[in-house]
């Protein structure tokens, strides 16, 4: 030993101090090993290495195997180098809780299980003993149905799974839930390997919900829907089988990947739709029971297993409407006509009214075109009025069938719904359901009684003067019609309207006439240069050396003489 060695100098004592501090910087709070120097009734002593020895009560050494001898080596937990006292403060306890850490942790790195022991009741759960450090089982987690009673499995050690792991705050979730689930999986994966679509089997009735049934193949359930359960309809799955009973179904559909099971009971038996076009030809009637109403219409059972439609609008020639329920009731016998059949997409579409009178057909042949009726006034509409023919049959008179004369918008006016009416029949159209009738037919046409075709002359009497021309009454007044100003003479002086008054005696020819618009164009001035053209055919030219005036003049005097 040197003198240096035994006189260090200040920077020698400043560097070993910082490698001591260094140390225990690195050293405290972690598992060290520990060598044993003494053993005795309440403590054992160890050394760590430091320049002092620290001592662990010998209760924390209990739970090992063997009790420690001097000259063993033991991990434990140095918490503090050095305490107030001078002492290394030391665990067993603590040393042995961090060992199981470390050791939780590679298990929950590999997603293996870890042996556990339930050991108390908590608060939303329980406390499971994982050998050394305490972790929380969730209620939920204890099993993959809720059971009542856990004590039968405390105590007992059993396989947990690692959810969660928090060190720094010392929590611990595990599930035995999960390891139960991974071994039915496995169990499942098997039994489904050895099944196959297509195959019977034998299953006992496990739970019946609203939409099928679980039926247990002997360590795996499969699910018969309610409707796979029979070719007939089934309200309720319990129409048809209870719990515990026994069945013989067919596996129609294996998932491999959620390894779910669907069952069939009804492709055991034999199809009633098969030759079902040949059994229900269109046009025939049958009798059968209603299942089922619903908005659109109502489902009739023909046989068990084919059922059709009665659509809505197939129930009635004249409730158009109506709800289903109002025309027909559940359960009641019924007889329909075959509409159409759908093999493939098992539809028949049925008819209720088909097998019943049309009102329709029957009203034409007891009222043909040209009949009169006579009905209430049901409604009253901006296009005409509808007229009743009986309980259920409706006609119609449009505005334009009203009055001969006067606008059907004005027309109609002198209508009131509850009105008792008088009318012709038109037309019936069997197919779309309509009855026309009319008013005005009743009496003739008044544009009948007078030639108004083009080109025609007829009289008029004045009836109203304005200053763009004259409104004029036809015949008996059964038309009018409006003469312009342009229109009233062939002489630009005398298109006056003035010169007219109400009640004058007016011809006028025809230029155009519209029967169906009921509108008469007429015109004096067209009247006038016809007659002078004839004029001057008849009596000569002004080649001649007659004036127009003279031959006007003859004309007239002509005219007087037929007269008289």
């Amino acid at each position: 030993m040197t003198a240096a060695d035994l006189n260090p100098s200040a920077d020698d004592f400043a560097a070993l101090f910082e490698e001591s501090f260094s140390d225990n910087r690195m050293i405290e709070g972690r598992v060290v090993a520990a060598t044993v120097t003494g053993v005795s009734g309440d403590f054992v002593t160890v050394d760590v290495g430091l320049k002092t020895e620290g001592r662990i009560s010998a209760r924390e050494f209990a739970a090992d195997e063997t009790q420690p001898k001097i000259g063993d080596v033991v991990e434990v937990y140095l918490e503090r180098i050095e305490n107030a006292l001078g002492d290394a403060v030391l665990s067993r306890d603590k040393a042995r809780r961090e060992e199981a850490w470390t050791r939780l942790e590679r298990v929950a790195e590999r997603k293996e299980t870890v042996k556990g022991e339930i050991v108390g009741r908590v608060k939303g759960g329980f406390t499971v003993d994982l050998g050394g450090v305490n972790a929380f089982l969730p209620g939920s987690q204890v099993d993959i149905r809720p059971i009542r009673d856990v004590g039968p499995l405390m105590g007992h050690s059993q396989p947990f799974a690692i959810l969660k792991m928090d060190r720094p705050r010392g929590n611990i979730v595990v599930s035995r839930r999960a390891v139960l689930e991974e071994s039915r999986a496995e169990q499942r994966a098997e039994i489904v390997g050895n099944m196959a679509e297509g195959e019977r089997r034998r299953g006992v009735v496990k739970n019946i919900t609203d939409y099928g049934a679980f039926v247990d193949l002997g360590g795996i359930d499969g699910l018969l829907h309610v409707t796979d359960m029979s070719w007939k309809r089934v309200s309720h799955p319990s129409q048809v089988v209870e719990v515990g009973q026994e069945v013989e179904v067919q596996i129609i559909k294996i998932n491999p990947d959620t390894q779910r099971i669907s069952l069939g009971m009804k492709q055991l038996m034999s199809d009633p739709w098969d030759g079902v076009i040949a059994k229900y030809p269109i046009g025939a009637k049958l009798s059968g029971r209603v299942t089922n109403i619903t908005d659109y219409g109502a489902f009739v059972e023909l046989e068990d297993g084919v059922e059709g439609l009665i659509h809505v609008s197939e129930m009635s020639w004249t409730k158009k409407n109506l709800h289903p329920g109002k025309i027909i009731s559940s359960s009641q016998e019924v007889d329909v006509m075959v509409l159409d059949v759908d093999s493939d997409k098992r539809r028949i579409s049925l008819g209720l009214k088909q097998v019943m009178n049309n009102p329709w057909e029957a009203f034409v042949s007891e009222h043909p075109v040209g009949t009169d009726v006579t009905g209430e006034i049901r409604g009253i509409t901006e296009f005409g009025m509808f007229v009743g023919l009986g309980a259920d049959l409706d006609g119609m008179v449009h505005i334009n069938d009203i009055d001969w004369n006067i606008p059907g918008e004005e027309a109609i006016k002198a209508y009131n719904k509850g009105d008792m009416v008088r009318a012709r029949v038109l037309d019936v159209d069997v197919e779309k359901e309509r009855i026309s009738l009319g008013v005005k037919q009743l009496s003739s046409d008044p544009a009948e009684s007078v030639d108004l075709r083009k080109n025609s002359v007829v009289t008029t009497v004045v009836t109203e003067v304005t200053s763009g021309g004259i409104e004029v009454s036809i015949g008996d007044g059964a038309m009018k019609s409006f003469i312009r100003k342009a229109d009233l003479s062939r002489d630009r002086s005398e298109q006056r309207p003035e010169r007219f008054a109400v009640g004058d005696k007016v011809d006028a020819l025809v230029t155009a006439f519209d029967k169906a618009a009921r509108k008469v164009s007429l015109s004096i001035k067209a009247l006038e240069v016809r007659e002078e053209k004839e004029a001057v055919e008849q009596y000569g030219s002004a080649d001649s050396g007659a004036s127009l005036g003279d031959i006007l003049g003859a004309a007239l005097a002509e005219g007087g003489k037929k007269k008289d």
